[in-house]
Formats: C-alpha cells, sequence, structure tokens
C-alpha cells in the first residue's frame, strides 16, 4: 500500500515526531504501531458484546437496555466529574 497523504496541523505533527524519535522510531513506524493497538467501532462493539456475553455466563447478570443506558450515563457523569479536576 502506498503512503498516504494526511493533513494535520503541524504542531499535531511536531508532537508526534517528537514521540516516535523518543521511541526510536520513524513516524511512520510509530503510527504503525499505533494503528495496530486501537480497535475500530466495529472491533470496540464486538468486544462489548463478548464481555456483556461472557459476564451474563459468569454471573447471570444481564441489564436491561434502560439500565444499561443509566450506567452509561453514571459513567459519563463521573468522568466528566473527573476531568473538571
Amino acid at each position: 500500500m502506498a503512503d498516504a497523504n494526511i493533513r494535520i496541523p503541524e504542531e499535531a505533527k511536531d508532537r508526534l515526531a517528537a514521540i516516535a524519535a523518543a521511541e526510536g522510531l520513524s513516524l511512520s513506524a510509530y503510527l504503525a504501531r499505533l494503528a495496530e493497538t486501537l480497535l475500530t467501532p466495529a472491533e470496540r462493539a464486538e468486544r462489548a458484546e463478548q464481555a456483556r456475553t461472557a459476564l451474563h455466563a459468569w454471573t447471570g447478570y444481564a441489564p436491561t437496555d434502560s439500565e444499561q443506558r443509566e450506567a452509561d450515563a453514571e459513567l459519563d457523569r463521573r468522568l466528566a466529574e473527573s476531568w473538571d479536576r
């Protein structure tokens, strides 16, 4: 696959290049390694479903959609609160 031209702010490129250099990598190699550590939205959804299935099999816990929304809202609230600190 040919290299892709990706436009990002110069500051972001410089920061990524500095991080890559500190790890002894080229920017290209660093980005390739970073890509291997990230999940696509579909992969995250698949893993979440696997986790829910395992949790249900292990504990019998199976939240309703409403309970899941409430838990998500609570997590979002707590994360927002922690960011404000």
